[in-house]
């Protein structure tokens, strides 16, 4: 009879930790396969997930220790996969993986969809003027560059000035770009009227695509010249890699280049059939809360199959590195952070 409800007894365990369907928890590890496109999408929708934003300092507190318990062998007794896969994911989208240190909440991947989409609403205003085309490129470019910054790879410091004239540099290349296409765009004396307000909502592509990449590169620049640390399979310390910081700053550079294709692309041609409806026209005060929810749509779309390009903790080969540190280790790989 024993023997029965113990049998019993397992087999509901089982089935429990089944019906999670969590596999095996591994610390610092990505829950999802990080080797396929779907694999580090499903990853990244938990780095976005904008449910982290509220969470408590006392919640973050104990996901930080129920990992540090899992890490030094003394977790209690009873803790599923699935709530340490869960405290991970606070951990990872609240601090920042070198340092350990708390991101500020609209500088979160998190937040950026939340932070990020009133701007994108402002860029795809129609009939913009030379001052509201100025400050919308401006803001955009502001909290890009705060995001880049707080989701760098900080395993060097980076000295304030650094990001001030990295800063400068993403601002005026991106409203410089934005005015010339808008004055050439208004020059342009073959376009009706009805074209040239078309071409105009497709002027913010352009102008933030490109400054985009001016954004990644001067914010990041003290990674090109310091170089970033590459680590093991053990997670050891190897070196430091400029060749390793020039793949990180491309993979990142690329990623930013496709997230505005959907976000500035796809809501001025939805929003040109929209207008078009006989209920925009009989409401026209309509038309502001539609074109929001529709970049809040392509936006929270857009970010997570941007980032999955390229896995966060990116692997290259030794023998693609510098001569020292292929030296340093007998690992064929080595792994760096990306940054996001």
């Amino acid at each position: 009879m024993a023997d029965t409800a113990t049998t019993a007894s397992a087999a509901a365990a089982s089935a429990a930790n089944a019906s999670t369907d969590a596999p095996p928890f591994q610390l610092g590890k990505p829950r999802f396969q990080q080797t396929s496109f779907y694999g580090r999408f499903r990853h990244f929708l938990d780095i976005i997930d904008p449910r982290t934003l509220f969470v408590t300092e006392r919640r973050l507190r104990e996901a930080v220790q129920l990992l540090e318990d899992y890490k030094h062998g003394t977790l209690r007794p009873g803790v599923t996969n699935e709530q340490l896969w869960s405290a991970q994911k606070i951990k990872q989208a609240i601090l920042h993986p070198d340092t350990n240190e708390k991101i500020f909440m609209p500088f979160r991947m998190s937040g950026y969809i939340p932070f990020g989409t009133p701007i994108v609403v402002g860029l795809l205003l129609p009939n913009q003027t030379l001052a509201s085309t100025v400050f919308w490129q401006w803001l955009n470019q502001s909290h890009n560059a705060c995001v880049n910054y707080a989701n760098r790879n900080a395993t060097k410091p980076s000295p304030t000035s650094k990001f001030i004239q990295g800063y400068l540099g993403a601002v005026i290349s991106a409203v410089s770009i934005a005015v010339g296409l808008n004055v050439l765009v208004q020059k342009a004396n073959k376009f009706t009227p009805a074209t040239r307000l078309l071409v105009q909502r497709f002027v913010p592509f352009p102008a933030v695509a490109s400054a985009n990449i001016c954004n990644v590169v001067l914010m990041r620049y003290g990674e090109l010249e310091e170089g970033i640390d590459v680590l093991d399979g053990d997670g050891n310390l190897v070196g430091s890699s400029k060749i390793a910081a020039r793949h990180a700053l491309l993979e990142t550079a690329l990623t930013r280049v496709v997230l505005p294709m959907p976000i500035l692309v796809l809501p001025p041609i939805v929003m040109s059939m929209l207008e078009k409806t006989a209920l925009l026209q009989a409401r026209p005060r309509l038309l502001l809360p539609v074109q929001s929810l529709v970049c809040l749509a392509t936006f929270g779309l857009a970010l997570p199959l941007a980032i999955s390009l390229f896995p966060q903790m990116s692997e290259i080969e030794t023998s693609q590195l510098e001569p020292e540190i292929a030296q340093a280790t007998s690992s064929r790989t080595v792994v760096y952070n990306k940054g996001l």
